[in-house]
Formats: structure tokens, sequence, C-alpha cells
């Protein structure tokens, strides 16, 4: 799906069994507003034939960061500057092992 509108790099964080809000994150990056919007639209168009039924989605009209709630699996497309400030990954990541830890 991502593919399809050259989002970059693709990251998915399993979040299964660590925080009741969803069970994936799926993290991708476009070159700009213009592009983010068309990685987005092609998800939603994606994920309509697909059958998924999105339950929210914020930050279109900025185009900086923008999240297409799914339910169970949560997609943020950033701008990559965003996507460096904010720093999801690390955050989940790290998030997900401390989970990990507790539960061993």
């Amino acid at each position: 799906m991502l593919d399809e509108k050259k989002a970059l790099d693709v990251d998915t964080i399993d979040l299964q069994n660590k925080t009741l809000m969803c069970d994936y994150f799926v993290l991708c990056s476009g070159t700009s507003n213009t592009h983010i919007r068309s990685v987005v639209d092609g998800l939603l168009k994606d994920g309509r034939n697909l059958g998924l039924k999105k339950d929210h989605i914020e930050g279109y009209q900025s185009a900086k960061w923008v999240l297409v709630d799914y339910g169970d699996i949560v997609v943020h497309v950033f701008d990559p500057a965003e996507r460096e400030f904010y720093d999801l990954e690390s955050l989940w990541k790290n998030t997900a092992m401390r989970r990990e830890a507790e539960v061993s």
C-alpha cells in the first residue's frame, strides 16, 4: 500500500499486549506536503478496497504529520523533520521493551 505511493522509511511497531490503544503503529515519511497527502489518499483508497474502516484522521490539511486511525492499526505519515523531532519509533520501541521486561 504505502510503497505504491513511494512512502519513505516505512516502519511497523508491534504493540500487541503492550498497550490498549492499538496493536500496531505504522510510520512512514513523505517528501513534501503534496507527497504526504498523496500517500494518505492512497492509503485511504486501498484501505476502503480492503474493507478497512478508518475511525479517525488528523493533520491532513497541514500535511506535516497525518494520523490515520484504523482501530487496531494507527498509521502515521510524517514530514521528515516532524518525524525526527517526535521520534515515535524510539519512544514506542522503548516502551514495548519495558513492558516485555515487566511481563517476563
